[in-house]
């Protein structure tokens, strides 16, 4: 299957390239061979800290998404007592399956384009097999490593199984679960609205302006160092969010989105977003680690980005969501959530929305659907972090990853090609 790319992804593939050409790779900024945090203590040149942000600069990030409980508070998000579930190993070799990136005149290897992205660690599943799994730099099979946004998925799943389940209504506003967001811009959104994206606030999404919304929130969960005149708290800076435009239009990425569905969860719930995901997820699915989520000064849960979870249990969620919603025996996630997120929403939103390489692509229920012949669908968070589910290939791919660049545009143009070759070739 040949995918038909604009002139504006092509674009945007080009434009990647070159930056990506001009970073140290994946040899050069191995934290194995930069020794990052190793001595005791370590030597200056070896260390990184939270106090001048130097963890969350490239290479550093190298080694830090796998370390976060170094730098910042956290709460666990517990696996259980029950028996780790099955993910028996079928390997073989992909390292020289070739495909070609996008906008690229030549074709690329498996295993160089896992190098090309920066990849930390990758697990493809096929039919619930491991085939590939494979580890780089910081990351072993025992360590949670930063999901990012991939987190957002985890989070809008629990809440669409609500919805499914009837414990949550979609159709009532935000306000009518949290009296304190009414007059903020999420108040009068509905938790539909919230769970697709498509609510007028004035915030941005950009990680490079320190005044964004993105950054200010980062700043108001402790992410990095606190100015004077940021938010004491996640909640906090969420009820300073303006109305800016109409809900119910527009697609537009938001993070701020996903704390506040998380802040409806857990009125409804009575309990935490760690003790929901444990309730829900970790313990049915039988994870093999406990994960952990950076928290607030007041203990909340940073919900848009602030999962940290080890490879092979991302693997089995995306495993769960290939098999609508089963896994381990059980029913964890209701098939009509499942079939509603492959379903997807409007095509083209992604585009509009500003990402030119998902052509076609639409956001349903903070999950990213491709529209392809193989109906793949991805949880996706910045730097690289990915699940691909490949429901007509029987394929889950989860990708751990460290790109110097934050938006995946950076890596997409190789990724996106590769994970498809990767299923092309497995249901040949």
């Amino acid at each position: 299957m040949t995918q038909t790319y604009t002139e504006a992804a092509l674009a945007a593939a080009r434009a990647a390239a070159a930056f990506n050409a001009e970073q140290l790779d994946a040899d050069a900024s191995d934290p194995q061979r930069l020794g990052w945090m190793t001595g005791a203590p370590p030597a200056p040149e070896r260390r990184m800290a939270f106090a001048d942000n130097s963890r969350n600069r490239f290479p550093q990030i190298r080694w830090s998404f796998s370390h976060q409980r170094h730098f910042l508070p956290t709460s666990p998000v517990w696996r259980g007592e029950g028996p780790v579930s099955a993910l028996p190993r079928a390997l073989e070799d992909f390292g020289a399956l070739r495909f070609t990136p996008i906008a690229a005149d030549k074709p690329m290897s498996w295993a160089d384009g896992l190098k090309a992205t920066w990849t930390d660690g990758v697990v493809v599943l096929h039919k619930g097999r491991i085939v590939d799994e494979r580890y780089f730099g910081a990351l072993q099979p025992h360590l949670p490593h930063l999901a990012m946004s991939v987190t957002k998925s985890f989070v809008a799943t629990v809440a669409a199984s609500l919805v499914a389940e009837g414990s949550l209504d979609e159709t009532r506003r935000v306000d009518h679960f949290v009296p304190e967001l009414a007059g903020s811009g999420f108040g009068d959104a509905t938790v539909r609205q919230v769970l697709d994206m498509r609510t007028g606030i004035a915030y941005t999404e950009d990680y490079l302006d320190p005044e964004s919304g993105a950054i200010r929130l980062g700043r108001a969960i402790g992410l990095s160092p606190r100015r004077p005149d940021d938010a004491a708290s996640l909640t906090d800076y969420l009820r300073s969010i303006a109305k800016q435009g109409e809900h119910g239009q527009a697609f537009t990425y938001k993070t701020a989105n996903t704390d506040v569905l998380a802040w409806v969860l857990m009125r409804v719930t009575g309990v935490t977003l760690s003790e929901l995901l444990h309730t829900r997820l970790w313990a049915p699915l039988g994870m093999e680690q406990d994960a952990y989520f950076a928290i607030d000064a007041w203990g909340t849960e940073f919900a848009g980005g602030g999962l940290n979870l080890a490879l092979r249990d991302m693997a089995r969620f995306g495993e769960a969501m290939r098999c609508d919603g089963v896994f381990n025996g059980r029913q964890v996630v209701p098939a009509s959530v499942v079939a509603d997120i492959r379903r997807g929403g409007e095509r083209g939103d992604c585009e509009r929305a500003g990402f030119p390489i998902l052509t076609g692509w639409s956001y349903r229920s903070m999950w990213w659907v491709s529209h392809n012949a193989h109906g793949a669908f991805m949880a996706r968070g910045i730097h690289g972090q990915a699940i691909y589910v490949d429901p007509v290939a029987e394929v889950v791919i989860a990708r751990f990853a460290s790109h110097p660049g934050a938006g995946n545009m950076f890596n997409d143009p190789v990724s996106l090609p590769a994970y498809h070759a990767v299923a092309q070739a497995l249901r040949a």
